[in-house]
């Protein structure tokens, strides 16, 4: 039997020192190398802006400098002009400066440290994160051996307690039953002897694998302790590098311009501030052996302790009505559209609209170059145009300007819509009062 398959048992509470719990440590060198890539990906991304804006400063110094030199302007006033395209020519410069430095000195030092620090194996994980497991997993593979055995023996012991119960319950029962004969009532209270002994029998057995447990507990942390403190240095290594990083893209970032004074001192104070220390205090404590563990104890049997949790049923959906917008008017009308509020077309679809072009009847793709609303409505169209600008909102319904001429094909419905042809041969629908009958 493997470990993992041996150790069954669900921790009941987040503990470090519960069985499996040591994860979060484990997951923190999986996590320290994305945040390699993530600070890198950051670096990239502010050194595309730099380069971007030194592009833009040279275009508009090159624009104006041109503009002036065959403008009216004159004299020293033009030469003051032109002092503010320098300026910018130079800050332009400045700025390329910044993008370098983040490239090739700032992303490359994390890359050839995440490279230096983390080691790719073939099962796509890293060599740190396995060792670290396999310490922790060694480490608590005794303890977690012995907590089964003690899992186990109070879960035989309260069935035993549960079984002496029911058997003085029925020996109670027997003796104020005159239907009973002696030799019933004679099994009955041999039972009720056989529990009692299973009782002390499986007592006995509890109190001495808790016993055992207790015992080899010290040996448990100081082992475990050893492995933290591990990982507790090469999490020191990273946040130490960091917050080297970090404060030379602060002096890359920092040109030093009086505007700017303000805001990088308190950038240099928040990094400087950073306290690798008391980070890896504040993860001891809040995910490490510094958290509190209710250590297995001696537990009565309790009948009470036998109870169901009720599941907790989801909240259903409820879907909401659609309200038309997009509906303009042109500044010829002299007359303002009817509004369309809680648009009912389609009030028995209780499904969300989505605008999916997979779910589209009227795509071409769909419907084979054939179109649905392609039907003999001969004996009843007429011509109707256009008093308002229209602009469909669903792919049921057509659009059209004021003015625009078109063919009502099947009459107004209760919701106040009609089902019409464009002269293209688009079929669909449209309100009906934003059109009138052509004479």
């Amino acid at each position: 039997m493997s470990y993992d398959d041996s150790v069954v048992i669900e921790a009941p509470s987040d503990s470090f020192w519960e069985v499996g719990n040591y994860k979060r440590t484990v997951k923190r060198f999986d996590d320290g190398h994305r945040l390699c890539n993530d600070l890198m990906s950051c670096l990239h991304d502010r050194a595309r802006i730099e380069k971007s804006y030194a592009a833009q400063l040279t275009e508009w110094a090159k624009k104006w400098k041109q503009m002036l030199e065959k403008g009216p302007q004159y004299g020293t006033l033009e030469k003051a002009w032109l002092s503010l395209m320098t300026e910018a020519e130079k800050v332009s410069e400045l700025h390329l400066g910044v993008k370098c430095a983040l490239m090739s000195e700032d992303f490359e030092k994390v890359k050839n440290w995440q490279k230096e620090a983390y080691h790719k194996q073939m099962m796509a994980n890293f060599k740190e994160t396995k060792e670290a497991d396999d310490g922790f997993r060694k480490a608590q593979k005794p303890w977690a051996k012995k907590l089964k055995e003690v899992e186990a023996a109070k879960k035989a012991y309260h069935l035993a307690c549960k079984e002496e119960k029911i058997a003085i319950s029925r020996e109670s029962n027997s003796k104020a039953d005159s239907n009973v004969n002696p030799e019933q009532l004679k099994k009955v209270q041999d039972k009720v002897e056989k529990s009692k002994q299973d009782v002390q029998k499986t007592k006995e057995k509890y109190e001495k694998n808790l016993d055992e447990l207790n015992k080899s507990t010290p040996q448990y942390i100081e082992n475990m302790e050893q492995v933290f403190e591990q990982c507790q240095l090469f999490e020191n290594k990273r946040l130490e590098f960091f917050r080297e990083v970090l404060l030379e893209v602060k002096q890359h970032l920092d040109l030093s311009a009086t505007s700017y004074s303000n805001v990088y001192q308190e950038l240099e104070h928040t990094i400087k501030s950073a306290d690798p220390k008391e980070d890896l205090k504040w993860f001891r404590c809040t995910h490490g052996p510094g958290m509190p563990m209710n250590w297995p104890q001696f537990e009565e049997w309790c009948a009470d302790l036998n109870r169901t949790l009720s599941r907790r049923e989801k909240p259903k959906k409820t879907g909401d009505g659609v309200t038309l917008t997009s509906i303009s008017q042109t500044g010829e009308q002299a007359s303002q559209p009817p509004t369309y509020n809680s648009y009912e077309k389609n009030q028995n679809d209780t499904t969300e609209w989505s605008d999916d072009e997979t779910n589209n009847p009227f795509n071409s793709n769909e419907t084979n170059g054939d179109n649905p609303f392609d039907e003999d409505h001969s004996g009843s169209e007429v011509k109707v145009r256009a008093l308002y600008d229209y602009e469909g909102q669903e792919h049921d319904e057509l659009s059209f300007k004021a003015g625009d001429e078109l063919t009502k094909v099947e009459d107004e419905d209760e919701q106040g819509w009609c089902k019409g042809r464009l002269e293209n041969g688009q079929v669909g629908l449209y309100p009906a009062n934003y059109v009138e009958l052509i004479p």
